[in-house]
This record gives C-alpha cells, structure tokens and sequence, in this order.
C-alpha cells in the first residue's frame, strides 16, 4: 500500500474472475484528516467512475504493476468505479467512511473544469473592458475542459524552469460529509459505508451486495439509512459503531 495522498489511486482491488454480484476492480484512494474536514484532492479531481487507460498510462504506473503482480490485467475492464477511505479526527473521537466518488462529482469533471475557466476569463475580460464574442468564449470554454491540458509539463524556450498548472480540489461545506451540522446523521465513532441511492433498484443490489458479503446476522449490527446529499440525491449509509469488536467483522 502506498502511502495515502501520494499516488491516485492507491490502491485496485483484484478482479473478480467468476460470475456473481461482484467485478472487482474497484480503485481506492486514501485519505486521512487531523479534522472534521475531508482534505484536498491534490492534482485530482473525485469522480465516481474513472478510465483505466487514464491511471495506467504512465510506463512506471505503480498501479499498473500492482495488478499485473496480482495477476490482473488492467485493460480487463476499462470503467472502474473510484471509492474514498476517509478518515477524520477530532480531538478524541473520529469517524471512518468508505464512500463512492460520485458522492463528491455532482458536476461532470469537464463541466467543472471549463465553467471554473470561464469564471477566470469573465474576470479578465471585465478587468481589461475588451470584447469577446460569445462564440469564440464558448470554444476557449470547450478547449479548457480536460485536466490533462494542466497537468503536462510544459517548457519555454530558454526558460531554466519547467512549468506545470496543476489542479487542487477543496470540498464545499456541502460536500463534506465528516462536517456535523451538513450530515449529523454521520456520528463520532463509527464506521461508514456510503453508496449510491438514486434508485430503488440501486438500493436492492446494493442491499444484496452488503448481505453477501456480512450475512444477515452481522449486517443487521449496522445502522443502515439513507442521507441526502445538498446537490446530489440520496445515498445510503451502513453505520456500525468503532468498537474493538468491529475488527472482528
């Protein structure tokens, strides 16, 4: 395991090979907090599903050469769903969530990207007076939409130093859920599994998945309801309390 924050992400899951409720391959990113304050996505942005061809494409991807040494091939399925194991403190207590990424991507990547760029040149247009026609924004706006655009490396003729943009995403108060007036459904001292809700047929699969893989009598130690995320639907909560017997789970 790498060390949380240093690598996105930093972990795979191993593929599920055989049929049934589970593929397998889920990416994993760690984060840990001295605070009730998910901490920032440094040179990433969270999302729900991310590309695998995105992860991997760096010939020392040490993910790459985590699964192909766990017998995975990474091309196996191209679309993996994207979890965040998080962990906050707040003097003697704290709370531990694994949660689904789309809970934080309530805005398309691209959408976020290309409006917080247009917000950038509104401000430059109206502080220089000059005119630009809505078309050639619009294009400027579609142009600055991917996050590979900021993340290379880019050299200047001449120049001593190399320069690359990169992108810090902060949670809004909205977003962050170890904050205990946003969601006080989330208490001190639990364990946190938060997943999609949008449906009932998300619910239903979700509940068979978390019956198989607990069984009914350690399931039914949890808590489970749903939460409503400020921008983003439903999700649904499994809590148990963080005891030394929840190890034993």
């Amino acid at each position: 395991m790498q060390k949380p924050g240093t690598v996105s992400p930093d972990m795979a899951i191993r593929m599920n090979h055989y049929k049934g409720l589970f593929t397998g391959g889920e990416l994993i990113e760690l984060k840990d907090s001295k605070s009730y304050t998910v901490p920032s996505f440094n040179s990433t942005i969270p999302t729900g599903r991310k590309e695998i061809s995105k992860v991997i494409k760096a010939e020392n991807s040490i993910i790459r050469k985590q699964m192909e040494a766990a017998g995975d091939d990474p091309n196996s399925l191209p679309v993996r769903d994207v979890y965040y194991l998080i962990r906050g403190k707040k003097k003697e207590n704290r709370k531990v969530l694994l949660i689904h990424g789309s809970f934080f991507e309530t805005v398309r990547i691209e959408d976020l990207i290309s409006q917080s760029f247009s917000q950038v040149l509104e401000e430059r247009l109206q502080q220089s007076g000059l005119q630009v026609q809505d078309e050639l924004k619009n294009l400027l706006f579609s142009l600055f939409s991917e996050q590979e655009n900021f993340s290379k490396v880019r050299t200047v003729n001449r120049a001593s130093v190399k320069l690359r943009f990169r992108i810090m995403t902060e949670v809004k108060a909205e977003g962050n859920i170890l904050n205990p007036k946003k969601y006080p459904e989330l208490i001190d001292n639990t364990l946190n599994i938060v997943l999609p809700h949008h449906t009932e047929a998300d619910k239903s699969l979700t509940m068979k998945k978390m019956l198989s893989v607990f069984g009914k009598d350690r399931l039914e130690r949890f808590k489970i309801f749903p939460i409503k995320h400020h921008f983003n639907g439903y999700f649904l909560v499994f809590q148990i309390l963080l005891t030394e017997k929840t190890e034993k789970l």
